[in-house]
């Protein structure tokens, strides 16, 4: 799955443990995890694109890191068939989840890096994250920056995200937003977090614009 052989298994095993299993699960690793990947995928724009002004890079960057980049590479690695979750965790969707499966990815990142140090983990995402280090964002923008972007240039009011719901349990939160901008139709987007049902809904909206 990953390319690593660990010295210690137990660091793979934790790194694949969701909290609702128990006590010993992916938290602590996910937090190491989270710094190793912004670290080396800073480190590889840098090197990348040496014309790059600031702002495109912090927006290749934000993208590469995102929840849902974690997640996507997470399904290509094969994780959510083996992700340990407990019944009602994986009866509510948790194998399937950007929240869950970004953050394990996060951990096996961090899993890698306690077990064998900086080059493994540095391999282990370049080859995992393979052209989406140079193809994936290009130079485009964030929905939001873009949505309010196009708003300001009409001289409209500032998209307004308001949150409409939270359900689901605890492990695989769901959160409905409703996005405004002026008198236009609103729109409603869902996402395993606010940020995503955010983003998703500016997707939406510049979506129908484009239709």
């Amino acid at each position: 799955m990953l390319g690593h052989d660990f010295a210690d298994p137990r660091l793979l095993l934790r790194a694949l443990t969701h909290r609702s299993v128990g006590a010993d699960n992916y938290e602590r690793l996910e937090f190491l995890g989270d710094r190793v990947l912004g670290l080396f995928v800073a480190d590889h724009l840098y090197q990348a694109f040496p014309a790059a002004p600031e702002g495109e890079l912090t927006r290749r960057f934000h993208r590469l890191v995102s929840r849902e980049t974690c997640a996507a590479v997470a399904r290509a690695l094969g994780v959510p068939e083996r992700v340990r979750l407990n019944q009602q965790a994986r009866s509510d969707g948790g194998a399937d989840s950007d929240n869950i499966l970004g953050d394990v990815m996060e951990a096996l990142i961090g899993a890698v890096f306690a077990d064998a140090g900086p080059e493994p983990a540095r391999a282990l995402v370049l080859r995992a994250w393979g052209d989406r280090l140079l193809t994936h964002v290009e130079s485009a923008k964030h929905p939001k920056s873009a949505l309010q972007e196009w708003a300001l240039a009409r001289s409209l009011a500032p998209p307004a995200y308001e949150l409409v719901r939270r359900s689901g349990p605890h492990h695989a939160p769901r959160f409905d937003v409703r996005l405004t901008v002026g008198d236009l139709p609103a729109v409603e987007a869902s996402g395993g977090s606010k940020q995503e049902a955010e983003t998703r809904a500016a997707e939406l909206f510049l979506g129908r614009l484009g239709g």
